[in-house]
């Protein structure tokens, strides 16, 4: 418990109904709010948390924080058992009253956070093994799970409110954590989810275009994006480790150098971490890891030139981190696969199937000419699967028809995630840009359906790749939500032709 005066410290706010009760917990979910809880009511991008004052009033609120001159104002005439604050930035506030509440667990971790279009899930399990691996108990917060020192959980935000952020930090903390790595993704930044964190050490991967249904525009979007590094998040980091080879990078380089940052560039071209004699097959890699302290042998089981730059990354972070040369490399051996990311299904088959998340035309470009590369050189074909997510940025659904028709053989068309969207309708929308490069396609709204169709069309020496979805385990529909896992319907539909399964999934 808490007095009310404790928690607004160091949280500015407009004006206070005078009260001071004890407070037993912050919540900004009227949902969760339990007798002598503190509600912050504030509008998001759904819905607006102040039409539910007096939901969390009946449900035992002792006090609310609002970002609404008018919420307070009804509050303060109708339910005058309630302490008020009004506040002009509601999450802001929510961080501040957070972090107060749990006793500021980010202060007791060394906080190193991953943005950009691209590899932030890749570079943070990267990153993560390597602290791991040294013995440093994490906290890792990202898209596919939640790892607080060593226990996993699912993640239902790649960057969760800072309430229930900071909530996770204080139980790390607790269980002997030192370390957190998290994803911070652009809405994060916008909204100020992660407001006021001290970043240690933050990476940028690469900017592509996704998002625009959010940001209306890339100016907008790498401008969240840049917050994290230039000050405007509230503090910059101490170390910024960035893509240097990707314009964007080498723009948010020069804001964070004048914001007094050490930069740690990297890059195949660029940068002081660099990559040489890259050797790379379908089952892993090898390079040269170049660095300022020295270069060391990478050996990895992950693949492909993405994940060269993600290591490269998640390396440089690693150092800025105070891990040695030695213990980067080891750690890097350590992690064979991240769900969802290049993840075969293995069924004895005489074709490889791949599960990734490519979701944006740039993902979806590298995934397939990582696999162009891989069947080279037994005269193998390319088989894309793919759709689009319905009520998300419509400008890629084109580029990403004519991404696939330009490397592909043979493309299936499907569906997403469609929401409350047509599926024919987002499939239209891409077909503008896959019909006009020729290439065969099938199209089949049925994703289950569709994946079979892949699989029974790939012979001998074929790569399927089956994009889109990865590491998901839900499809979301207009009128429901159903269990559906890219990698358990391809497993039925190899074991439908007769294929044997010898491992839920080698990557």
């Amino acid at each position: 418990m808490m007095k009310l005066s404790q928690l607004l410290a160091g949280v500015s706010f407009v004006r206070r109904k005078a009260s001071d009760p004890e407070v037993g917990g912050v919540e900004y979910d009227s949902r969760r709010v339990l007798p002598g809880s503190l509600f912050v009511a504030m509008h998001g991008g759904s819905t607006d948390g102040n039409r539910y004052i007096s939901l969390a009033a009946k449900q035992g609120a002792v006090a609310v924080v609002t970002d609404s001159t008018a919420a307070f104002d009804d509050a303060a005439r109708n339910l005058p058992q309630l302490a008020l604050i009004e506040v002009t930035h509601g999450r802001k506030a929510l961080a501040g009253l957070a972090s107060n509440f749990f006793a500021h667990p980010q202060d007791q971790l060394g906080l190193s956070g991953v943005t950009g279009t691209n590899g932030k899930t890749t570079t943070a399990f990267l990153l993560d093994a390597m602290l791991n691996h040294v013995a440093r108990k994490t906290v890792l917060v990202g898209t596919i799970e939640y790892h607080v020192a060593g226990r996993i959980r699912p993640s239902p935000h790649t960057t969760p409110e800072s309430r229930d952020l900071f909530e996770l930090f204080r139980e790390g903390v607790t269980k002997g954590a030192t370390e957190a790595v998290m994803e911070v993704s652009s809405h994060a930044l916008e909204q100020g989810r992660v407001w006021g964190l001290k970043y240690d050490v933050a990476i940028f991967t690469n900017l592509t275009r996704d998002h625009l249904d959010f940001h209306g525009t890339m100016e907008k979007y790498r401008a969240a994006k840049q917050s994290l590094f230039d000050g405007r998040n509230g503090t910059p980091p101490r170390v910024a480790v960035i893509n240097l080879d990707d314009e964007s990078g080498r723009e948010i380089a020069r804001a964070a150098a004048m914001a007094g940052v050490e930069i740690y560039g990297y890059g195949l071209n660029s940068g002081t971490f660099r990559a040489g004699n890259v050797q790379m097959t379908a089952q892993g890699m090898r390079f040269t890891l170049r660095t300022p302290l020295g270069e060391a042998s990478i050996s990895t089981r992950l693949t492909g030139k993405v994940n060269v730059y993600n290591l490269l990354a998640a390396s440089a972070a690693a150092i800025a981190r105070g891990l040695s040369l030695n213990e980067v490399v080891a750690g890097a051996a350590v992690l064979d696969h991240v769900p969802g990311r290049f993840q075969t299904v293995d069924a004895q088959q005489p074709f490889a199937v791949v599960v990734d998340y490519a979701h944006t035309d740039d993902a979806l470009k590298n995934l397939i000419a990582l696999a162009r590369e891989l069947v080279a050189t037994h005269d193998g074909r390319v088989i894309t699967l793919f759709g689009c997510g319905g009520d998300r940025d419509r400008t890629k659904r084109s580029e990403m028809g004519r991404v696939a028709g330009k490397g592909s053989d043979l493309v299936v068309l499907t569906s997403d995630n469609p929401r409350s969207e047509d599926p024919l309708a987002i499939i239209s929308d891409v077909l503008e840009g896959l019909e006009p490069t020729c290439t065969g396609f099938q199209v089949e709204p049925d994703r289950g359906a569709a994946i079979a169709a892949a699989i029974q069309a790939a012979r001998s020496g074929d790569i399927v790749l089956l994009a889109g979805k990865g590491h998901e385990k839900m499809q979301v529909l207009k009128d429901r939500t159903i269990p559906f896992d890219d990698v358990q319907v391809a497993q039925r539909a190899l074991a439908a032709l007769g294929f044997n399964l010898v491992s839920e999934a080698t990557r």
